[in-house]
């Protein structure tokens, strides 16, 4: 979405992400001279980079994902003879806004939220790299002939979401004064037109006041049905989410259809309300707008009574001649002052940290039946080994048949039904259970 002056907030876009993939471990024997066979000596290969989003606060939307989408992090290098380890692939940054939120864009699924500066979100890690082959050295495997093959990095599609931070939200219907008032009480230079929906992104100042200083974000306009889609309002109320204060601004002027103060105000809170739950916890306080129009002392006279048999704080304020903007400015001032130092009483997360998806346990698995005679195994450790086998080796094979059987995997088929003659599936291969256990002619369909 973009403003008519030609700037671009951009607060959704899909990306799509692919770590690198692990090197080649190396499978080389020395050569040395007078030593006609030596021992093994490939090195391994190198990881794969990692892919990670990191919450700058000098970005201030997601405009650099707007036409580029997929992202690829460096692969890592193959090992070589000598025991020469492969150099690990780069890990690539991608900056990000503070408070952005990532999911995944097929299902859903919530990966994280960068809400402070420096935070970092793997969202998708590198491949590792195959071992070469003196790993496979044993007492009867003297000369391993085979090295693993990197394992490929992961592949992601991703929403990111940028929820602004905001100490203070203006509130309320279109029209009613946010902009100039946002202008009037920081160095903000909003688009102001006297009609609706001058504002179509949110805009954010730094108000000083009282000694200290607070961030206020001019939301869009919202109207009645704003939660179910309807206005502008369905794109912007979660910028509303992250806002510690909330100041609902009314129109004393009544609008062009000459609303009601009080009804107006009920409408948008419901609105808030329809969209989370947690808004109606919210500290707020009631702001009514343009005091210097005629006939506007009524409206703020119905308006305060009402406020105040709620015991709601309300202030009269004019944006065009700066009436009540001080005391407004000093108040809000003194109550986002005390929010933080709520905030700061309660233990804060670590400022730096690394989320990443899918780490289950490498050793675990899981065996499922999916026919009369075909099982499947899943598990990231189990698929990594058979990602990681050089398929045209025969002694690799071997290896990782072994493998299996000392994780478990053998005993958990059979466990679940599996037989000698079934089939077994990992990751798209399909071997062919061979326990040696069954007797001669026990299947009723050999």
């Amino acid at each position: 979405m973009s403003d008519t002056s030609g700037n671009m907030f951009l607060d959704q876009v899909s990306v799509y992400v692919k770590s690198g993939d692990g090197g080649a471990g190396c499978m080389s024997f020395r050569r040395e001279a007078h030593v006609p066979k030596g021992g093994p000596d490939g090195g391994d290969g190198g990881k794969g980079g990692d892919v990670i989003l990191r919450a700058e606060p000098q970005v201030a939307s997601l405009i650099d994902y707007r036409f580029k989408h997929h992202f690829s992090a460096e692969r890592g290098a193959h090992g070589k003879g000598s025991k020469l380890s492969g150099a690990r692939g780069a890990d690539l940054i991608l900056p990000v806004p503070v408070g952005t939120v990532v999911r995944d864009l097929q299902t859903g699924e919530f990966y994280g939220d960068l809400d402070e500066p420096g935070a970092e979100l793997c969202v998708a890690e590198g491949g590792h790299g195959g071992l070469g082959n003196p790993h496979f050295v044993t007492s009867t495997r003297r000369a391993p002939a085979f090295a693993q093959l990197g394992e490929p990095g992961e592949e992601r599609a991703l929403t990111l979401e940028l929820k602004l931070l905001a100490d203070v939200a203006l509130v309320g219907m279109p029209s009613v004064g946010k902009s100039s008032l946002i202008a009037r009480m920081s160095a903000a230079r909003p688009k102001i037109a006297d009609y609706p929906f001058t504002t179509l992104v949110p805009n954010l100042g730094v108000v000083r006041a009282g000694g200290g200083s607070f961030v206020v974000a001019d939301v869009p306009g919202l109207i009645e049905g704003a939660h179910e889609g309807k206005g502008l309002g369905h794109a912007f109320l979660r910028h509303i989410e992250r806002s510690a204060l909330i100041a609902q601004v009314v129109d004393l002027s009544g609008g062009f259809e000459e609303r009601d103060p009080v009804v107006e105000f009920e409408t948008i809170r419901g609105e808030l309300l329809a969209h989370a739950d947690e808004l109606g916890q919210r500290p707020f306080v009631i702001v009514g707008n343009k005091s210097d129009v005629e006939g506007a002392s009524e409206r703020s006279a119905q308006l305060a009574d009402y406020a105040s048999g709620r015991e709601i704080d309300y202030f009269e304020v004019s944006a065009v001649t700066g009436a009540g903007i001080s005391s407004l400015e000093r108040a809000l001032a003194t109550k986002v002052a005390e929010l933080r130092q709520q905030h700061a009483s309660v233990e804060a997360p670590p400022k730096r940290f690394i989320y990443r998806p899918d780490s289950s346990a490498p050793s675990a698995y899981h065996v499922s039946k999916l026919g009369e005679h075909l099982y499947s195994v899943t598990g990231r450790g189990i698929e990594r080994l058979v990602l990681q086998t050089e398929w045209d080796n025969e002694e690799a094979i071997v290896y990782l048949q072994g493998r299996l059987i000392k994780l478990g995997v053998e005993e958990a088929l059979l466990g679940a039904g599996a037989r000698d003659g079934d089939t077994v599936r990992i990751l798209g291969r399909e071997f062919e259970l061979d326990t040696g256990l069954a007797p001669e002619g026990d299947r009723s369909d050999a």
